[in-house]
């Protein structure tokens, strides 16, 4: 039971689901697996940071109506890149974006990614 007061999740239960599968899956990988899967993970969380991003009227200023990453004529900054912490601070940057995600409601088929990225984490 929710108590008053207490804010409920942005995070659909099969996303949510999912992510605990692929952070679970994450775990159990030998550090030369994750390592070798980090580039395909940290690809995902930078996609979730640059769809939050726009989602958030960054777009606007960030490109022209013809996407040419101007704003007013002048230059607009670019999102920027979602730092790499290593393997062991991966998950929780995945979580993260996955909730920026969700509360900002800028991905249909988050669960759809999630799962997938879990079937490629052998």
């Amino acid at each position: 039971m929710t108590e008053p007061g207490t804010p409920r999740s942005p995070v659909r239960q099969e996303v949510a689901t999912e992510l605990q599968r692929v952070v679970d899956r994450w775990r159990q990988l030998p550090l030369d697996h994750a390592l070798s899967y980090a580039g395909r993970v940290r690809a995902l969380v930078q996609s979730l940071a640059d769809a939050v991003a726009m989602g958030d009227g960054m777009g606007d200023a960030m490109r022209d109506g013809m996407g040419n990453g101007m704003a007013n004529g002048a230059p607009a900054p670019s999102v920027p890149a979602v730092p790499d912490l290593g393997p062991a601070t991966l998950m929780d940057q995945l979580t993260v974006l996955v909730h920026d995600a969700s509360a900002a409601a800028v991905t249909p088929t988050l669960a759809e990614d999630l799962a997938n990225l879990r079937r490629e984490l052998r």
